[in-house]
């Protein structure tokens, strides 16, 4: 249950022969021959400090060495492969930010400034704050499972599943598996819709804009789910997590780009207001019925909680990062504390000031609910951002689960060529003197076959505040709380009932109870709004 091996040859590679069924080590027996061959060329880069790469051996002695070094098992002072036999891992703490900043600043920063309506400016705000802390805190303490024993030498866990059986065992293992992998799928859901809502916004902008406020512009949001799902279809074949470092990247730019146009906008509508809406209490009860009160208000929590959510693939992030010195956990706790102390200050600021410029009316996802309809161009901008970013937030999360399946595959097929063969793809007119795209049949048909089915269940489902909420509070307790604090206490051997063993039983209980009600309220809403809506009918 790990990730695709990284002694893999790259995705993108000079065209060769049409298929590969040759195992890593093969693999590299072959690299020796072939660039040995050559006389002039070099087997490895050595990576600097910032992942340049230097020049390292002459082709012949270093495949030689590193094949031997691979045979022998001895590969933890190489300059190619790191202590586990993969090849040198390059992350740093910027990339680790990067990933989370593209996971966590997510389509749910838009329903903060509802969320906080439904709170209030002394609720809102002390939720966010809490569930930030209880964020950070859970995720230094994941941090430290990725290694068992030493932290600089132990053993690797690639995964979060294989962290959970490493430290704890029998039906944990599966539920963990369960919950994370089902939580994955939900976020691929919950982007489908949020990406769908912005692109449509884009349309509804431009409408408004030309035929006034007035007009209704009413639009349906199924075509642009499908130009979502082609989308995703095709950057869902780039094979590893630990390449799409540009992808998360670029997201992680966009999500900047758009909160600060939503942030820019309400401070412009607070001054055309001449002063901040809102109340300390949030919505009151009279333009909302008291269960309705009770219902939003636990819905609010979890569209926070989701707004924080990305323990599912902390590990799998962790698992990018360069091999010591630092330890991992040293360099994934500065990556943690810096990406969530700039996303509750993006949230803070978007948020509150949504909820400043809009009172108890502030609309369900900011850019898109029509709070603003002027200057049109600039919220077609952020929208677009929206979509961007989202394209890089549906990979960063469903990565792992993609890898998962793969390699459970070819566990139990490996001699299938469906499942383990690569063709040769040329990606220039040029043929052999070009560069081959390696795609794996298997890999193109069950990735491309997720990505419908996802679309499709969005296409049933488009209830942004709704989803959001409950994804939030199904995977809040269980992943980010329960899981790393029973896996901390086992690898620490913390004392049952000494001092720490009772305060991390009662945040975890704190947190499962925040959880069952933000569920209820969540699942609530969408009750209440399937009264009213029709599957591929209903416009917005």
């Amino acid at each position: 249950m790990t990730h695709h091996t990284k002694l893999d040859q790259p995705y993108l590679s000079p065209c060769s022969s049409s298929l590969h069924l040759q195992a890593p080590l093969a693999r590299a027996r072959s690299e020796q021959g072939r660039r040995g061959a050559a006389g002039g060329d070099y087997f490895c880069k050595e990576m600097g400090e910032n992942g340049v790469p230097k020049h390292c051996y002459p082709a012949a002695a270093a495949a030689a060495m590193e094949v031997t070094s691979m045979e022998l098992g001895h590969t933890a002072g190489s300059k190619c492969y790191d202590d586990d036999g993969r090849l040198k891992r390059t992350g740093t703490m910027w990339t680790a930010s990067a990933h989370i900043i593209t996971a966590v600043i997510g389509s749910g920063v838009l329903s903060l400034a509802w969320a906080i309506a439904q709170l209030g400016w002394v609720a809102g705000p002390a939720v966010m704050l809490l569930f930030s802390f209880v964020t950070y805190y859970t995720s230094a303490l994941l941090a430290d499972c990725y290694r068992s024993g030493d932290e600089c030498t132990g053993k690797r866990n690639y995964t979060y599943m294989d962290a959970v059986n490493a430290n704890l065992s029998g039906i944990k293992v599966q539920i963990c598996g369960f919950l994370q992998y089902a939580n994955i799928i939900g976020v691929a859901i919950g982007y489908t819709i949020a990406a769908s809502i912005s692109m449509l916004a884009i349309k509804k902008a431009n409408c408004f804009h030309v035929e006034g406020h007035g007009d209704p512009c009413s639009i349906s949001s199924t075509p642009y789910m499908i130009i979502f799902g082609v989308a995703e279809i095709f950057f869902s074949q780039i094979p590893d997590f630990d390449q799409i470092s540009w992808l998360s990247i670029l997201a992680a730019v966009m999500s900047f780009t758009y909160s600060t146009i939503g942030l820019g906008l309400g401070i412009v509508q607070v001054v055309a207001n001449k002063g901040v809406q809102g109340s300390l209490t949030g919505i009151s009860v009279g333009v909302v019925t008291p269960i309705d009160k009770v219902w939003r208000s636990l819905q609010a929590f979890g569209d926070i909680a989701f707004a924080y959510s990305y323990s599912l693939i902390l590990i799998e992030i962790q698992d990018t990062i360069r091999a010591p010195p630092p330890s991992e956990s040293k360099v994934m706790r500065r990556a943690t504390i810096v990406s969530v102390a700039v996303t509750t200050l993006f949230y803070m600021l978007c948020g509150c000031m949504g909820y400043a410029a809009f009172g108890d009316a502030a609309p369900g996802n900011l850019l898109t609910g029509f709070g603003f309809y002027e200057p049109f161009w600039l919220l077609d901008v952020a929208n677009a951002a929206i979509v961007v970013h989202l394209v890089g937030a549906y990979q960063v999360y469903c990565q792992p689960l993609f890898a998962f399946v793969e390699k459970w595959a070819q566990q139990r097929w490996p001699k299938s060529k469906y499942i383990t063969g690569e063709v040769d793809v040329p990606l220039s007119l040029s043929g052999s003197a070009g560069r081959c795209y390696k795609m794996n049949l298997f890999r193109l048909t069950w990735r491309t076959a997720f990505v419908v089915a996802t679309t499709v269940v969005s296409m049933l489902l488009p209830f942004f505040n709704d989803v959001v909420g409950l994804l939030g509070a199904l995977g809040f307790w269980p992943l980010t709380v329960y899981f790393p604090v029973e896996m901390y206490i086992v690898q620490k051997k913390v004392p049952r009932w000494s001092t720490r063993w009772v305060c991390l039983q009662l945040l975890s209980l704190a947190c499962l109870i925040i959880t069952v009600a933000s569920a209820a309220g969540s699942v609530a809403g969408i009750i209440s709004d399937l009264k009213v809506y029709k599957p591929f009918v209903t416009t917005y």
